[in-house]
């Protein structure tokens, strides 16, 4: 029986996802599979408050696609392969915990776009990511052309997307792509530090804030803010809003219970 090309593994509150398709991680269909049942798996732990996602190896944390699916793609294939992952992508976004993406090398087409529906993205300095598709005659097709757009605007992902340019950690970074960068080796540990740290807040808080933020992002300042109004009062319902007061007034951590 071959070895799993996904993994999880439960540290206190915080789930870390591994990707491990050595050497340099590609998107094969197993794998989309495989990332399928554990995000799936991760999403029905109640104990968990934040999601890690990284990979094994020190080339990359996914160089892209299995390009050879590409070679005799019918328009009817071509939608059932990228719907395909978009399901899967799509669990990791709206999942009601945040996740956190560690990115310790090659982040590319089908790699960055897995990156793209985290909510955060930490890379070691020698990371290098872009989306190459235009030069196999392609777009990205994992929700690359919307998340990229939503994250750094239209002209700059126009940009990168027509000229399949390959940015660096740092220039990823000045283009807001990617949140830090880290020394090489630490985005793990870097990422598992900020989940860890999200996870002492209140879990409903940080769900609630998630999807204020989300559903925000496709309306009118207006509507956005009605959407927030409605969300704090929601909280105000919580058991965790009063384990907030009380903690700040007695001085003490709080024990947050997600209720």
């Amino acid at each position: 029986m071959s070895k799993p090309l996904v993994t999880y593994e439960k540290r206190g509150f915080v789930s870390v996802i591994t990707i491990d398709n050595p050497p340099l991680n590609i998107l094969t269909d197993q794998l989309v599979h495989e990332l399928d049942g554990v995000i799936d798996d991760v999403l029905s732990d109640q104990g968990c408050r934040a999601i890690v996602l990284t990979a094994t190896g020190e080339k990359a944390f996914m160089a892209g696609a299995d390009i050879t699916q590409f070679d005799s793609l019918t328009p009817e294939a071509g939608r059932e392969l990228v719907e395909k992952g978009k399901v899967v992508f799509n669990k990791l976004e709206n999942a009601s915990m945040p996740v956190i993406c560690a990115m310790n090398g090659l982040a590319l087409g089908g790699g960055l776009e897995l990156a793209l529906a985290c909510d955060i993205r930490i890379a070691d300095k020698k990371a290098k990511m872009g989306l190459p598709e235009t030069g196999l005659g392609i777009l990205p097709g994992y929700g690359g052309t919307q998340r990229l757009t939503r994250l750094i605007g239209p002209g700059k992902t126009k940009e990168l997307i027509f000229t399949g340019a390959i940015l660096t950690a740092d220039e990823a970074y000045q283009y807001g792509l990617i949140e830090k960068v880290v020394e090489n080796g630490e985005s793990r540990q870097a990422a598992l530090a900020l989940a860890e740290k999200i996870a002492t807040k209140a879990p409903v808080a940080i769900t609630v804030a998630k999807a204020t933020i989300h559903q925000g992002m496709d309306v009118s300042l207006e509507e956005g803010q009605d959407i927030e109004t409605n969300a704090f009062m929601k909280l105000c319902e919580t058991s965790d809003i009063q384990e907030g007061f009380q903690a700040f007034m007695e001085k003490r951590t709080p024990n947050f219970t997600g209720k």
